[in-house]
This record gives C-alpha cells, structure tokens and sequence, in this order.
C-alpha cells in the first residue's frame, strides 16, 4: 500500500501528459479539421502546480500546435492545508499561449471564488477574452462557426438562451463551459461542448470506478466523450487538483482534440 500511495499522492499528480484524441462530427461540416487544445482545471498555486509547471503547460500547449486553445476555468488552486497562489500571477503566466484563433475562457466555480468580474478583468488584461454567456464567430480550416461561451452550471450562472442568442439553431457552434452538468440543457446547435470541472474523479479504481465526480450525474459525464440526443461532449479530466492533492488512474492532461 506504501507505494501505491506515494504514487496516487506524488507521482501521477505531479505528471503531465499530452492527450490526443480524434472525434468525429459528420454533422457539422464547418468545424472538420479544427485543431483543439483544453487547458482545464489548472489549480496553479496546488501542489505540483508551481511557476514551472505552468510554464510547462503552455509551452507544451503551444507545441501541439492547436488552431483554438480553451480554458475551462478553476485557474486557482484550493487544496487542504495549502495557501493559494495569487490567481493574478497565475493568470500572467499564461500570456505567452498562442493559437491562431487566439485563447478564449469561461470562468469555474474556483474562478468565483476569488470574484468573476475579477478574473474576468485579469484575463482581458492578459489578452484572453472571456466568453461567459456569450459567443464570438471565428474562421476555421473548413469555414467560419460559431463559439459559444456557457457560465458555470454548479454556480447557477449558465445562461445558455443567452449565450447563443442570435446564433442560427442550424449554426456548426463548438460550445465550451465549465461543469458538464450544462450539456443536456444545450441544443443540437453545440454540435461539441467541451467542459472540466470533474477532474475524472482524481481517483479511478477497478470495479468500483471513479470514486467522486462533483457532478449532479455521477459517473455520467465523468471524462471523455459522451455522446447523446445527437450531440457530442468532451469532458477533460484537467491538470491540477482540488481538495486533496491525490491522483490515481487519472494522469493531467492537456487535451488536443482535432475533429474529423
């Protein structure tokens, strides 16, 4: 039992891996060939989340060279017996992402923590904008669609009518929010919604699964793709840790999603 919990409690949470993944959407053209990366759950300031692991996480990020990159949100890490870090140098080290269509974010539950008008204003002044109930149109390698922006369902600030307001129901949309919690309330319209929030459940043991999702769903929408009602969800299992500092069976993960 001693190495299997130093490895859940000091080797896989301080790891870090590019994830690829390939999902496929014949049924939104304009989005085929798009080139994602997920930045969800950072936590900086966590355990094994220092200044060199964020710079890690960008630079690795910027290697995989994505069309898009998307942060989910909980930038800040909140840990048993740990200080947080300053979410604003967090926040600064992320200046540096780059991506052809630019960084855009939604703000978690963490993120309100520390005030949503806050972080919101820091990562503007980072060159990130924030889409939070909102959507901006982009050009990707098969044609412009939309990207939609949905608030945090666990913190009730998920206006989805809001956010995507004024986009065609036929529209090709890649939705992104934090909780998954918020895919079955969203149309076809988000042909993909990507979320984090759950962290796959930090622990993920043969036979009895993911120990605990912080999701009204269980092991539902847990990680991964999910496909439903002719919709597709990602659900990335994130980078940091919230709590306790424990991961087992779900390495950090830097998701690249390229649709087909």
């Amino acid at each position: 039992m001693v190495p299997l919990g130093y490895y859940a409690f000091r080797i896989e949470p301080a790891s870090l891996r590019l994830t690829h993944y390939d999902v496929a959407l014949d049924h939104a053209p304009h989005l085929k060939g798009l080139k994602i990366a997920v930045i969800s759950d950072l936590h900086g300031g966590a355990p094994f989340i220092d200044a060199a692991k964020v710079a890690r996480v960008v630079a690795l990020t910027n290697q995989a060279r994505p069309d898009l990159i998307l942060l989910t949100g909980d930038l800040n890490g909140h840990v048993y017996f740990r200080p947080s870090r300053p979410v604003a140098e967090v926040i600064g080290r992320l200046k540096p992402l780059s991506a052809p269509l630019g960084v855009h974010a939604v703000i978690g539950n963490h993120d309100r923590w520390e005030g949503a008008a806050r972080v919101t204003a820091l990562l503007k002044k980072a060159g990130i904008p924030v889409l939070e109930n909102a959507h901006a149109v982009l050009r990707g390698p098969s044609g412009p669609f939309y990207l939609v922006g949905v608030g945090d369902a666990e913190k009730k600030a998920d206006d989805p009518e809001l956010a995507l307001r004024d986009v065609p129901r036929a529209a090709d949309a890649l939705c992104f929010t934090h909780s998954p919690d918020n895919f079955p309330k969203l149309p076809r319209t988000c042909a993909l919604t990507i979320a984090g929030h759950t962290h796959g459940g930090q622990v993920k043991l043969p036979l009895l699964g993911r120990l605990v999702v912080p999701s009204d769903y269980g092991q539902r929408y847990a990680a991964g793709l999910v496909r439903e009602n002719g919709k597709a969800l990602f659900v990335s299992t994130g980078i940091g840790t919230s709590i306790l500092a424990v991961r087992l069976g779900v390495p950090p993960e830097i998701a690249v999603i390229t649709i087909r």
